[in-house]
């Protein structure tokens, strides 16, 4: 997309996951994952409506290979909703590592979401818990809102980004991924995984640069 496009009224930017536990030092870095800050702070300046998340698990989840005696981070698990990469224990609530990255700055932020707080369940999309079936809300938040057009960033490029613009998709949103304003983990080959899947549901990868 060459065209520069114009944010409106409609528009929202839907922040995945910008914590420290994804950043350089946290439970489940990303690699160079607090890159993502200053992009993300200078594209919320161009939007009215914006959407933080923010990954809050219990202790002792389901997707932290802690919780499975015998069994180490990145390995694969079958669960009553499929299969369940198992991760190091992260963002946890209420501790540091599941806050938002210290330089994140966007105080007219209308929505912190908090996603995967059911113990039994993981949530990497925005928009439903991995059972593709547990609403999160959020589609009830930005219909009554008028909000139509989606355009996401954060972390991972290749899970929750991934999984959020999938659903805003299936939901009849039109999504865009801002691809310099992410940054991905790589588990498997999962970013280009997520290229093809984006791709074949027609979700855009553009630049910030591609925003008037």
């Amino acid at each position: 997309m060459t065209d520069r496009m114009t944010i409106g009224d409609s528009d929202v930017l839907l922040v995945v996951d910008v914590q420290n536990d994804f950043c350089p030092g946290g439970a489940l870095a990303v690699p160079h994952g607090d890159e993502v800050v200053a992009v993300v702070n200078r594209l919320a300046e161009r939007f009215e409506n914006v959407v933080l998340t923010q990954d809050w698990h219990p202790r002792g989840h389901l997707s932290f290979a802690s919780t499975h005696p015998g069994k180490q981070p990145f390995d694969t698990i079958a669960v009553a909703y499929g299969p369940q990469v198992l991760w190091p224990d992260h963002c946890v609530q209420g501790t540091p590592g599941a806050d938002f990255h210290k330089a994140l700055a966007i105080p007219h932020a209308a929505l912190v979401l908090r996603k995967g707080v059911h113990r039994t369940i993981d949530s990497y999309s925005a928009f439903y818990e991995n059972d593709h079936k547990t609403p999160t809300g959020l589609v009830g938040y930005l219909r009554e809102r008028g909000l139509n057009r989606v355009f996401l960033a954060g972390l991972a490029f290749d899970f929750c980004v991934r999984y959020s613009a999938e659903d805003a998709r299936r939901e009849g949103f039109t999504a865009f991924v801002v691809e310099d304003a992410c940054r991905g983990i790589d588990v498997d080959g999962s970013v280009a995984a997520t290229r093809r899947s984006l791709a074949a549901l027609e979700v855009p990868c553009i630049s910030s640069q591609a925003l008037a």
